[in-house]
């Protein structure tokens, strides 16, 4: 539980601790709750024929370091004046760190490729990285695989139908509209929007929200001591 993990921390000083059943009745007493949306529904049978390709991760996303696996996905952000825009992500599956991004009125094919040159800017490529993304035809270019070509990276590609296969990238976006985006109605244009996102992303997400899968850490800290861990060997 997040809550008393975080509670607790900040009770350390004091020599205090708070029970996840006393943290759970406080909430009910002062009606605080979490924002909760749907559960992930497998797709509805299409009409239109789409592809298998390669599942190299096969749902496992263990790693034992950094830029080994990365998972890669976009989603729908609503705005008045621009309409329907488009988030796109690269994650780092070691840390769950967010580490290229890119934000358009348009979902094409340059979204994810500048995504992905966002996310090779900040890293050091130097084994072998695999990046997981779903079959859009974003993702299944010709320009992108090229330039996945180009840089060594393979790639693996969800089932059809299938958001478990790309679950910690499913997580995150679950993450960013209940925490960021469903608080506002809606974005009153693009550039409010951008404004927000970034700052999600980097002053909060990336830095200061915790994950139980990561030892109730952030990404960042798990980077720094990956990191620390590397030079020290």
């Amino acid at each position: 539980m997040k809550i008393h993990h975080e509670l607790n921390l900040e009770l350390q000083p004091l020599q205090r601790r708070c029970s996840p059943r006393r943290i759970s009745r406080l909430m009910k007493e002062l009606d605080i709750h979490s924002v909760t949306v749907n559960k992930w529904k497998a797709a509805s049978a299409s009409q239109t024929k789409v592809e298998q390709r390669p599942n190299l991760l096969k749902q496992d996303f263990s790693t034992t370091g950094l830029n080994q696996k990365w998972t890669a996905d976009m989603t729908y952000i609503q705005t008045k004046r621009n309409g329907w825009c488009y988030f796109s992500t690269i994650m780092d599956l070691h840390s769950r760190r967010i580490i290229g991004y890119s934000f358009s009125k348009k979902m094409d094919t340059d979204l994810v490729l500048k995504t992905l040159e966002s996310a090779v800017k900040n890293r050091t490529i130097t084994g072998d990285l695999i990046i997981h993304t779903d079959l859009g035809s974003q993702y299944t270019s010709d320009d992108y695989n090229q330039r996945l070509t180009e840089l060594h990276i393979r790639h693996s590609y969800s089932r059809k139908g299938c958001p478990y296969d790309n679950a910690p990238m499913e997580s995150f976006h679950a993450s960013l509209k209940k925490e960021c985006v469903y608080p506002v109605p809606v974005f009153e244009n693009y550039e409010t929007a951008a404004a927000v996102l970034f700052e999600y992303v980097h002053a909060f997400y990336n830095t200061k929200r915790i994950h139980s899968s990561l030892g109730y850490q952030t990404p960042l800290q798990v980077e720094i001591a990956t990191l620390t861990s590397q030079m020290a060997a």
